[in-house]
């Protein structure tokens, strides 16, 4: 560990330059994988910008509960059934797992065809900490 510091302490121009890289390469994934929003927000998005709720979990997850109106592609599936999204294609999509953090790939990947996809944080988690309504099928 004292190495470490000797290390840190010669050579803090490399530290730094390392941790430049490092700080651009978590915000360059970040941005690449869209926007993070609210249940508020999106319930917002939804109803003034006619917004897509795109949920990304299991049909079994999915027909447990889900938002009204979702479109329910699993992300094993996402790039094989993109096409189904085609029609979306000029409105905003609000990505839905269970908890929030499996929409990071699945932003990334719609973000790269042209998609306009946000993530909502928290996932379906947070929608039915907050009582939302939701559609069992």
């Amino acid at each position: 560990m004292d190495r470490l510091f000797e290390f840190v302490a010669n050579h803090w121009w490399l530290v730094g330059i390392w941790g430049a890289f490092l700080l651009a390469l978590l915000w360059d994934n970040n941005r690449r994988s869209g926007l993070s929003v609210s249940t508020s927000q999106a319930t917002m998005m939804a109803n003034n910008e006619d917004a897509v709720f795109v949920d990304i979990r299991d049909a079994k997850d999915f027909s447990a509960g889900h938002i009204a109106n979702a479109v329910n592609i699993p992300f094993a599936t996402l790039t094989s059934r993109m096409s189904e999204l085609d029609k979306y294609k000029d409105k905003p999509l609000i990505l839905v797992c269970k908890s929030g953090q499996t929409v990071n790939m699945a932003g990334k990947t719609l973000r790269e065809k042209g998609f306009n996809a946000v993530r909502m944080s928290g996932g379906m988690m947070e929608w039915n900490n907050q009582n939302l309504p939701v559609v069992r099928s």
